[in-house]
């Protein structure tokens, strides 16, 4: 490097979501003279919910949720990678991508993130207390005996609907006048609120880390049917007791398909004065090397399937990988358009009034349909 190169970066609080950055960090700037990166974190319902034109502003790098690309392709905050990236390295990253984390973030033609870790919802189960759920049936069955924890606060009560629509063969979404047909939205709501209806109301409070905190501290507690993947409670010493994850518990009949999936990209913001070094930052951090070595070692949970497979990143983590790739494979990805992160929100507290009966199911079901059919227009 010709001249000294300072760049700052945001990204999410949690250990998976921060440790593993600065440990990436320490590397490349060691590799590259000149150049430093500093990190800032939001917590994570910030990391879900801020709009990334604000951090766009701010940072040349950031850590960033899928679903925001419509909106940030449109208001042209973010990078295009594919002009920056080579092409030879964007294929192998795309090609080594688990699931669909790679195109979650292609929209428009472009590539606006790379995927650096790979999250969708997944079962968690507390091992020394008994086994998983295979199906749907036995979750209601435990969440009667008082041992289900399933967090329920917005957005994550609406990600339980997606998965079990999907699930059944039903993926929300497929038409724009309305998110999901009315019988098959009766049927999810009905078999969601078979099991809320049986946990702790301060479930619809909780985001997963604060279920898997009571999951992983509790004797009364046994399962989250619905948890996105957070390896760290697999690791020995993380919290009081280890969690075991595996794949969702099935509705339908075509096993552990159509999971709302979840994960982080990492992107660079269009008015970055050093888009060369970001774009090759971006790469280095989401290619297989990096992921199956550094960032897998300091507490990150890659999106990199080469690094999913190695038994040295498995072993610390009870088979997290490789006992929930089936449902990471088979993910659902939600919708990305231009106006759909206010849908979300709206939904999220429609499917709660619902199933805390503030308000019938049928009207809740009429009042997200017309949502969403309206999020087409609330882009400009």
């Amino acid at each position: 490097m010709t001249h000294a190169i300072t760049l700052k970066g945001m990204t999410w609080s949690d250990p998976r979501g921060y440790d593993p950055l600065i440990a990436a960090t320490a590397a490349f700037e060691q590799q590259n003279e000149g150049v430093s990166i500093t990190w800032d974190k939001r917590s994570l319902q910030e990391f879900e919910s801020t709009p990334i034109e604000e951090l766009a502003a701010q940072y040349d790098l950031m850590i960033i949720d899928h679903p925001h690309v419509g909106e940030a392709a449109r208001q042209g905050c973010l990078l295009a990678l594919d002009s920056w990236v080579p092409a030879q390295s964007m294929t192998a990253i795309a090609n080594e991508t688990v699931g669909k984390s790679f195109i979650s973030y292609t929209i428009n033609g472009h590539q606006w993130a790379l995927p650096v870790d790979a999250a969708t919802q997944v079962q968690a189960h507390r091992p020394d207390l008994g086994a998983r759920a295979e199906t749907w049936s036995e979750v209601k069955q435990v969440a009667r005996e008082g041992a289900v924890v399933l967090p329920m606060r917005p957005p994550h009560s609406l990600m339980c609907i997606y998965t079990l629509a999907a699930n059944i063969g039903c993926p929300c979404g497929s038409e724009r006048t309305r998110l999901l047909p009315e019988d098959v939205a009766k049927t999810v709501f009905l078999e969601l609120k078979a099991v809320t209806d049986h946990i702790d109301p301060a479930c619809f409070g909780m985001d997963p880390i604060a279920a898997m905190d009571r999951l992983s501290e509790e004797t009364t507690l046994r399962i989250a049917p619905l948890v996105y993947l957070y390896k760290g409670y697999s690791n020995a010493g993380y919290r009081g007791h280890r969690l075991a994850f595996t794949d969702i518990p099935v509705l339908g009949k075509s096993g552990p398909i159509g999971s709302a999936l979840g994960g982080t990209g990492l992107a660079v913001s269009s008015k970055t004065t050093e888009p060369e070094v970001c774009s090759e930052f971006a790469a280095w951090v989401a290619g297989a090397d990096c992921q199956s070595g550094i960032y897998a070692d300091a507490n990150g949970q890659p999106g990199n399937a080469v690094a999913w497979a190695d038994p040295r990143v498995n072993e610390p983590v009870l088979d997290a990988y490789r006992n929930t790739r089936a449902t990471h494979e088979a993910a659902w990805l939600r919708p990305r358009h231009d106006g759909y992160m206010a849908f979300q929100q709206s939904a999220s507290e429609i499917v709660n009034a619902a199933l805390t009966e503030e308000t019938g199911i049928e009207n809740a079901i009429t009042e997200m349909n017309g949502a969403f059919a309206s999020s087409f227009n609330e882009g400009h």
